[in-house]
């Protein structure tokens, strides 16, 4: 029995993040062991490499600007452990946390005393969100998946509706080293009958996307990116889809299409009769949304947690468009099993300035292997991550200092700033 809710973090922290095995047979054996939680909630499922966040918390004010109650379960983690489990607008509290990570620790000592299987860290904070929202009064629980979607410790939920964000390169030892294999793995999250949405747009892909939703009687919704138009960037970003006019407060040329995507969830959603969402209330939902650490603006630092190559695309992109007339200074570094060699590429096309370093975390990669890894002509190392940060936070006039890279740094760097 833990005593403090710290005391009950740091044995979840401490437990293996991957099992065995890597299927659903623990989530399935500890959901039956609590009389399956699971399946009293009404949950809309996210998977996608980039942009599950965003789409999630775009969803998440929406429904709450119309008055639902809204449970989200989201990773990794960017201020604190608690925002994982969220409840209307308040994280998890202390008291709630603990209370429920002492339940699930005696059902992971049964388990693997009763079964000789332990249930891992990802698990554990899964099936702690399972009691917290089945003992709540809620409308609606987003859940993004951690890790693909086939496998993936949510995956044991009856959705309303899942969607799909976008799929590029990222966890390739596990989910497979080519696209296609990544897809077929996020899109093991669909059910029969269940709608499933997306804004995945490559020709190839969307040719296996409707192969398999057809297969299984799934009916795909697909956002198509041109009827996304009349798109102006600035403080506020307006755009018009369908005949509406939208705007949000994020940055990022990526937003608009996770906006998109949120805005179809929703419709699709009325046309079942599932949920009725005011055009106020949607438009007040989508401006009122913000994220942590994605494009986030602290004066003139922005602050990224662009950890694969798609989200190094994204960020390229945005700084490229947002901030062409600014000299760029980069302060990055990477957790040792991502593709940095590729998104170090990317960041050298706009980089005026690229500055590594490295956190004290066990996975992060040396500052050293990531700077002889660049060949760009301004290329700097920083061991240091405070210390770099104090120095390349005195910025002149026309720079902007842009930090990326793991979201384990961003959170670090975020409290910083």
């Amino acid at each position: 029995m833990f005593k403090s809710v710290q005391d009950g973090i740091r044995w979840i922290e401490s437990v293996k993040r991957f099992g065995d095995k890597y299927d659903l047979s623990r989530m399935e054996l500890a959901c039956e062991l609590l009389g399956h939680p699971e399946r009293k909630l009404p949950v809309i499922h996210i998977a996608g490499t980039n942009g599950k966040g965003s789409t999630v918390a775009y969803l998440r004010h929406i429904l709450l600007e119309q008055g639902y109650h809204v449970g989200t379960f989201t990773s990794p983690y960017i201020v604190r452990f608690n925002e994982r489990i969220t409840y209307d607008y308040n994280d998890i509290a202390d008291a709630e946390l603990l209370e429920y990570i002492n339940r699930i620790h005696d059902l992971s000592v049964q388990v693997r005393e009763d079964y000789d299987q332990i249930i891992t860290f990802f698990e554990l904070i899964t099936l702690i969100s399972f009691l917290f929202f089945a003992e709540r009064d809620v409308d609606f629980c987003i859940y993004e998946v951690g890790l693909g979607g086939k496998l993936d410790a949510t995956n044991v939920v009856q959705p309303l509706i899942t969607a799909i964000t976008s799929i590029s390169y990222d966890h390739m030892g596990v989910l497979g080293d080519t696209l296609q294999a990544i897809a077929t793995q996020k899109l093991g999250i669909a059910k029969p009958g269940v709608p499933m949405v997306t804004t995945v747009d490559d020709s190839d892909l969307l040719e296996l996307f409707h192969t398999y939703t057809d297969a299984r009687d799934v009916p795909l919704v697909v956002v198509d990116r041109a009827a996304v138009t009349d798109i102006d960037y600035g403080v506020e970003t307006s755009f018009r889809y369908q005949g509406e006019t939208y705007r949000i407060a994020m940055l990022g040329v990526h937003q608009v299409y996770n906006a998109a995507l949120a805005i179809e969830i929703i419709r699709q959603l009325e046309e079942r009769g599932i949920v009725r969402i005011t055009n106020n209330n949607l438009k007040a939902g989508l401006l009122a949304t913000y994220w942590p650490g994605r494009m986030e603006r602290f004066g003139n630092i922005i602050l990224d947690g662009a950890h694969n190559i798609g989200g190094a695309q994204a960020l390229k992109d945005s700084i490229e468009l947002l901030y062409h007339d600014r000299y760029i200074k980069v302060l990055y570094t990477s957790m040792a099993d991502k593709e940095y060699y590729d998104i170090i590429a990317v960041l050298e096309t706009f980089a005026d300035e690229l500055h590594f370093t490295e956190i004290d975390y066990p996975r992060c990669e040396d500052a050293e292997a990531l700077y002889d890894v660049s060949n760009h002509p301004r290329k700097f190392l920083r061991k240091d991550p405070l210390l770099a940060l104090s120095d390349l936070r005195q910025l002149q006039s026309g720079e902007l200092l842009v930090i990326t890279g793991s979201l384990y740094f961003i959170s670090a760097m975020r409290k910083e700033l």
